[in-house]
């Protein structure tokens, strides 16, 4: 994924001190048993920190930032369902640091405000590329569009691979975990959310 995010935190750093991060790395390379002197190891944490800023560069912007919308009352139905599926992404789990990968489909139903397409996969991008819980990222993105679209629903729904469980704790390669975060009509109304589901099926 190639999405802007990565030009808009070129100029964007961190509030920590990045010597201090940088010899923290380093303990914890020396505290394995390595010799962080030798030439595979010497700047390993200064690699670390670079490749921090595109793995959690959400921290770095927000979704205001990126949110324009555009007032279509005579042109969008305001009872079609707007979907977005199979939006890739990579987040790091906060309980053990590790990566989990997956998909989420984002949807929402307008009520006179709708955004760029592809602004949708950016808030999953801005909320996903932090230290996260997968839970906590669809109740973000649900939030986010109810709140700067005033939608009448939104709703996220991803499934992904945690490496948590795949290469330490249960090692169950091929599990999947689903969470759904549902808002307005698609929790209020059944035969709204069997319509979301259909669209996401086919």
């Amino acid at each position: 994924m190639d999405f802007e995010i990565n030009k808009d935190n070129n100029d964007k750093t961190f509030p920590g001190n990045e010597k201090e991060a940088e010899e923290a790395l380093a303990t914890v390379i020396k505290y394995l048993g390595e010799d962080i002197t030798r030439e595979g190891l010497r700047d390993t944490p200064k690699r670390i920190l670079k490749s921090y800023k595109r793995l959690f560069g959400g921290y770095l912007q927000n979704v205001d930032e990126i949110m324009t919308t555009f007032e279509e009352d005579n042109v969008i139905p305001h009872d079609q369902i707007i979907l977005l599926k199979d939006i890739e992404f990579y987040s790091t789990c906060e309980h053990h640091f590790l990566p989990f990968v997956g998909k989420a489909h984002v949807a929402y139903i307008p009520r006179d405000k709708v955004v760029g397409i592809s602004k949708l996969a950016r808030i999953v991008e801005i909320y996903s590329r932090r230290l996260q819980i997968q839970e906590r990222i669809g109740n973000e993105v649900t939030q986010a569009l109810m709140e700067k679209l005033n939608a009448k629903g939104s709703a996220c729904i991803i499934e992904s691979k945690h490496f948590c469980m795949t290469c330490r704790g249960v090692e169950k390669q091929n599990s999947v975990m689903v969470t759904s975060s549902l808002r307005g009509a698609f929790l209020e109304k059944i035969e709204t959310r069997q319509e979301l589901m259909t669209l996401i099926k086919n």
